[in-house]
Protein backbone atom coordinates (compact mmCIF):
# COMPACT_ATOMS: atom_id res chain seq x y z
CA UNK A 1 0.00 0.00 0.00
CA UNK A 2 1.12 3.51 -0.40
CA UNK A 3 0.31 6.65 1.22
CA UNK A 4 -1.03 9.51 -1.46
CA UNK A 5 -1.24 12.94 -1.87
CA UNK A 6 -3.91 14.64 -0.63
CA UNK A 7 -5.24 17.74 -2.77
CA UNK A 8 -5.85 21.14 -1.01
CA UNK A 9 -8.16 23.65 -1.78
CA UNK A 10 -8.01 26.51 -4.09
CA UNK A 11 -7.29 22.53 -6.10
CA UNK A 12 -9.83 22.95 -9.00
CA UNK A 13 -10.82 19.30 -9.40
CA UNK A 14 -12.26 19.39 -5.17
CA UNK A 15 -15.23 21.26 -7.03
CA UNK A 16 -15.63 18.76 -9.97
CA UNK A 17 -18.64 16.25 -9.42
CA UNK A 18 -16.96 12.37 -9.56
CA UNK A 19 -18.19 10.08 -12.11
CA UNK A 20 -19.88 6.44 -10.62
CA UNK A 21 -17.57 3.49 -10.77
CA UNK A 22 -18.62 0.66 -13.72
CA UNK A 23 -19.41 -2.36 -11.92
CA UNK A 24 -21.40 -3.75 -15.29
CA UNK A 25 -18.81 -6.54 -15.85
CA UNK A 26 -20.52 -9.45 -13.54
CA UNK A 27 -16.17 -9.96 -11.93
CA UNK A 28 -17.33 -7.35 -9.20
CA UNK A 29 -14.61 -4.40 -8.59
CA UNK A 30 -11.50 -5.03 -10.05
CA UNK A 31 -8.16 -5.32 -8.58
CA UNK A 32 -6.73 -1.96 -9.62
CA UNK A 33 -10.15 0.22 -7.67
CA UNK A 34 -9.06 -2.41 -4.80
CA UNK A 35 -5.16 -1.21 -4.71
CA UNK A 36 -6.81 2.49 -4.74
CA UNK A 37 -8.65 1.62 -1.99
CA UNK A 38 -6.19 -0.06 0.42
CA UNK A 39 -4.22 3.06 -0.49
CA UNK A 40 -6.73 5.49 0.43
CA UNK A 41 -7.22 4.03 3.70
CA UNK A 42 -3.59 4.09 4.44
CA UNK A 43 -3.65 7.30 3.25
CA UNK A 44 -6.44 8.55 5.58
CA UNK A 45 -5.02 7.07 8.71
CA UNK A 46 -1.51 8.83 7.53
CA UNK A 47 -3.13 12.23 7.36
CA UNK A 48 -5.00 10.81 10.17
CA UNK A 49 -8.61 11.74 9.68
CA UNK A 50 -11.83 9.74 9.65
CA UNK A 51 -12.91 9.50 6.05
CA UNK A 52 -11.21 10.22 2.74
CA UNK A 53 -13.17 10.79 -0.70
CA UNK A 54 -11.06 9.97 -4.04
CA UNK A 55 -11.67 13.17 -5.49
CA UNK A 56 -9.28 14.39 -2.53
CA UNK A 57 -6.55 12.03 -4.12
CA UNK A 58 -7.29 13.33 -7.52
CA UNK A 59 -9.18 10.45 -8.36
CA UNK A 60 -12.91 11.57 -10.34
CA UNK A 61 -14.48 8.15 -8.57
CA UNK A 62 -17.36 7.66 -6.52
CA UNK A 63 -15.32 5.90 -3.58
CA UNK A 64 -15.36 6.61 -0.15
CA UNK A 65 -13.26 4.82 2.60
CA UNK A 66 -13.80 6.19 6.38
CA UNK A 67 -12.74 4.84 9.91
CA UNK A 68 -14.75 1.82 10.68
CA UNK A 69 -14.24 2.85 14.67
CA UNK A 70 -15.23 5.94 14.44
CA UNK A 71 -18.34 5.62 16.27
CA UNK A 72 -16.23 4.51 18.88
CA UNK A 73 -15.67 6.63 21.93
CA UNK A 74 -13.01 4.20 23.69
CA UNK A 75 -9.40 5.24 23.73
CA UNK A 76 -8.57 2.18 21.85
CA UNK A 77 -7.59 3.95 18.31
CA UNK A 78 -4.84 1.04 18.01
CA UNK A 79 -7.48 -1.12 15.32
CA UNK A 80 -7.32 0.66 12.17
CA UNK A 81 -9.76 -0.70 10.11
CA UNK A 82 -11.57 1.49 7.48
CA UNK A 83 -15.05 0.46 5.53
CA UNK A 84 -14.91 1.23 1.56
CA UNK A 85 -18.21 2.28 0.06
CA UNK A 86 -18.26 2.55 -3.99
CA UNK A 87 -21.24 4.57 -5.49
CA UNK A 88 -22.61 5.66 -2.25
CA UNK A 89 -25.51 7.88 -2.08
CA UNK A 90 -28.10 9.06 0.57
CA UNK A 91 -31.22 8.21 -0.67
CA UNK A 92 -33.03 9.49 2.75
CA UNK A 93 -32.35 12.00 5.06
CA UNK A 94 -33.87 13.00 8.51
CA UNK A 95 -33.66 15.64 11.79
CA UNK A 96 -31.15 18.20 12.11
CA UNK A 97 -27.55 18.74 13.73
CA UNK A 98 -24.43 21.07 13.99
CA UNK A 99 -21.49 19.01 13.25
CA UNK A 100 -19.07 21.04 15.69
CA UNK A 101 -15.67 22.30 14.62
CA UNK A 102 -15.85 20.34 11.36
CA UNK A 103 -12.82 19.71 9.50
CA UNK A 104 -10.89 18.39 5.84
CA UNK A 105 -8.24 17.16 5.51
CA UNK A 106 -8.48 19.05 2.06
CA UNK A 107 -9.47 22.43 3.78
CA UNK A 108 -5.74 23.04 5.66
CA UNK A 109 -6.00 25.02 9.27
CA UNK A 110 -9.61 25.52 9.31
CA UNK A 111 -12.44 24.09 11.26
CA UNK A 112 -16.46 25.20 11.60
CA UNK A 113 -19.77 24.28 12.14
CA UNK A 114 -21.87 22.92 9.73
CA UNK A 115 -25.44 22.05 10.00
CA UNK A 116 -26.13 18.45 8.99
CA UNK A 117 -28.51 15.65 9.28
CA UNK A 118 -29.43 14.04 12.15
CA UNK A 119 -29.73 10.73 10.46
CA UNK A 120 -29.36 9.46 6.73
CA UNK A 121 -30.08 6.26 4.74
CA UNK A 122 -26.81 5.55 2.80
CA UNK A 123 -27.47 2.90 -0.70
CA UNK A 124 -23.98 1.93 -2.04
CA UNK A 125 -21.56 -1.23 -3.64
CA UNK A 126 -18.65 -3.04 -0.87
CA UNK A 127 -15.33 -3.43 -1.90
CA UNK A 128 -16.71 -7.33 -3.33
CA UNK A 129 -19.63 -5.07 -5.40
CA UNK A 130 -22.39 -6.11 -3.62
CA UNK A 131 -25.30 -4.00 -2.93
CA UNK A 132 -25.88 -2.82 0.73
CA UNK A 133 -27.85 0.03 2.44
CA UNK A 134 -27.63 1.03 5.58
CA UNK A 135 -29.02 3.69 8.26
CA UNK A 136 -26.12 6.02 9.67
CA UNK A 137 -26.57 8.79 12.64
CA UNK A 138 -24.13 10.91 14.79
CA UNK A 139 -20.60 11.35 13.74
CA UNK A 140 -21.32 8.14 11.51
CA UNK A 141 -24.09 10.38 9.40
CA UNK A 142 -21.69 13.70 9.70
CA UNK A 143 -18.93 11.80 8.01
CA UNK A 144 -21.25 10.23 5.17
CA UNK A 145 -22.55 13.73 4.47
CA UNK A 146 -18.86 15.19 4.07
CA UNK A 147 -17.60 12.52 2.55
CA UNK A 148 -20.65 12.24 -0.73
CA UNK A 149 -19.99 16.27 -0.41
CA UNK A 150 -16.88 15.63 -1.99
CA UNK A 151 -18.19 13.44 -4.10
CA UNK A 152 -20.57 15.76 -5.68
CA UNK A 153 -17.91 18.38 -5.75
CA UNK A 154 -19.00 20.06 -2.67
CA UNK A 155 -16.31 21.11 0.12
CA UNK A 156 -17.59 21.16 4.14
CA UNK A 157 -16.88 25.16 3.49
CA UNK A 158 -19.86 25.76 0.85
CA UNK A 159 -22.13 24.79 3.84
CA UNK A 160 -21.23 27.42 5.80
CA UNK A 161 -21.95 31.74 5.77
CA UNK A 162 -19.99 33.37 3.07
CA UNK A 163 -18.62 35.59 5.47
CA UNK A 164 -16.98 32.71 7.05
CA UNK A 165 -16.00 31.10 3.82
CA UNK A 166 -14.56 34.75 2.91
CA UNK A 167 -12.59 35.03 5.88
CA UNK A 168 -10.69 31.37 5.17
CA UNK A 169 -10.55 32.27 1.47
CA UNK A 170 -8.74 35.89 2.58
CA UNK A 171 -6.39 33.82 5.46
CA UNK A 172 -5.65 31.40 2.74
CA UNK A 173 -4.52 33.65 -0.35
CA UNK A 174 -2.59 35.46 2.68
CA UNK A 175 -0.73 32.25 3.53
CA UNK A 176 -0.23 31.19 -0.11
CA UNK A 177 1.29 34.96 -0.97
CA UNK A 178 3.81 34.90 1.73
CA UNK A 179 5.07 31.23 0.37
Amino acid sequence: MAVLKILTYPENSLSQPSVKVDNTNKAGIDDEIKKLIGNMGETMFNAPGVGLAAPQIGVNKRIIVYDSNAENTDDDNSKQEFTALINPEIIASSGSIVSEKEACLSVVDYSADVKRYEKVTVKALNIEGEKLEFDAQGILAVIMQHEIDHLDGILFIDRISLLKRTMYKKKLAKKLNEQ
